[in-house]
């Protein structure tokens, strides 16, 4: 018996491992091209798996923040922790960050990794005047560190921490609200009984916050699933993570559904992020909605305000110079080859919805609104100010 099952088992391992080599062949390819194939680096980085091993990221990832490695900055020195502004802070979150290191480190091993880590945020910063420290920073570049080591990590850091992560590092909570507020739109337009469902219990959106600021470093346990959203994100459009966290919500529907109606209860469930998600499905889902409902589409819904300063808004400036290499353009091409080989209706994702473009314009104003109340109540009014009489009467 015990042989027989063997036997079925094989099979499907040696799939595997013939899939696993087959893409480690296409990643080596696409790095050994003349010029690098970026567009194929995406596509491996999306797609199931994603980059694989720690020591393929530490050549794609530079590609796709097309970072040059052979100029890389020398290391930061411990000068820059005399009289600086955000040492103390710095500091006191990265003693805080044991849970990101792996279990079972010397302690001397981790405390090393931990003074490289600060040197790292503090260098940034001081390169960077524009970019003010956030708490949640430290998990994003703490996986870098730990992926890449120091000097590459410090490049790679830099380069995400002037696109990618720009709006998390503006001296207010502004455009941080602004992207959050994408995350309601997306639910109403794959499922409207759940968008609605949190409306009523005013849930808002906070819930997702340390999700969106950490590439949910932060609230993931399991450090292979971090890299992979890692490899996920850095392919992708920076809202990509507001999409992966709709996903997760729209996943956990009937959860929801079932859950008291009042925001206490929605906010600690949806607060506890399961550490068993199927990933690659959710990646798969994220790629497909973001295609389906790009940002322009909602971005009307999503809030009313200006948001020139964005890093969504400015991604065209940090794409590559081949439109065939936009993480957009990969998505779409892969969105299409997916629908070529499926029967799909069009129902699955979406259900038709009356008078969608009034409802939703004023749904935007509500869900800043709402997030905003749980944060600063005086950002709220800014966010929608011919409102503040009949909302704060």
């Amino acid at each position: 018996m015990a042989g027989h099952v063997l036997g079925l088992l094989c099979p499907l391992h040696f799939d595997f491992d013939s899939k696993k080599k087959r893409k480690v062949a296409e990643i080596y390819q696409a790095l050994n091209s003349d010029p690098i194939d970026v567009a194929a680096l995406r596509r491996m980085a999306i797609s199931e798996g994603g980059l694989l091993t720690d020591e393929i990221r530490c050549k794609v990832w530079p590609k796709l923040l097309s970072v040059n490695t052979d100029d890389l900055p020398p290391l930061p020195g411990k000068e820059l922790r005399e009289n600086n502004k955000d040492y103390q802070q710095v500091l006191l979150d990265v003693r805080r960050s044991l849970r990101r290191f792996p279990p079972g480190m010397p302690d001397d091993q981790r405390e090393g990794l931990q003074e490289e880590l600060i040197d790292i945020i503090l260098h940034v910063l001081k390169r960077n005047p524009q970019l003010h420290y956030y708490q949640g920073y430290h998990d994003i570049v703490v996986t870098f560190l730990l992926v890449v080591g120091d000097r590459l990590a410090t490049a790679l850091v830099e380069k995400l921490s002037t696109h990618h992560l720009r709006d998390f590092m503006d001296p207010t909570m502004d455009n941080t609200k602004h992207i959050l507020n994408y995350l309601m739109p997306i639910i109403d337009q794959v499922n409207p009984e759940v968008h609605d469902f949190m409306q009523s219990a005013e849930v808002g959106t906070i819930f997702a916050l340390s999700w969106l600021i950490t590439w949910f470093g932060h609230v993931l346990s399991d450090f292979r699933h971090v890299v992979r959203l890692y490899d996920f994100f850095l392919a992708c459009h920076p809202l990509m993570p507001i999409y992966f966290a709709a996903v997760i919500v729209l996943y956990r529907e009937q959860e929801v559904l079932d859950c008291e109606c009042d925001m206490a209860s929605v906010h600690h469930l949806l607060s506890q992020i399961p550490q068993d998600l199927p990933y690659e499905t959710l990646i798969s889902r994220a790629g497909d909605l973001f295609v389906q409902f790009p940002p322009s589409e909602l971005a009307r819904e999503a809030a009313q305000q200006q948001a020139e300063r964005t890093a969504a808004s400015t991604f065209k400036d940090f794409e590559l110079a081949s439109v065939q290499q936009r993480p957009d353009t990969v998505l779409r091409q892969r969105f299409r080859e997916r629908l070529r080989g499926e029967e799909r209706t069009k129902s699955i994702l979406t259900k038709p919805r009356t008078n969608r473009f009034v409802k939703l314009a004023v749904m935007g104003l509500t869900v800043a609104l709402g997030a905003a109340a749980l944060a600063v109540v005086k950002s709220a009014l800014e966010w929608a100010p011919k409102f503040e009489l009949q909302i704060f009467p």
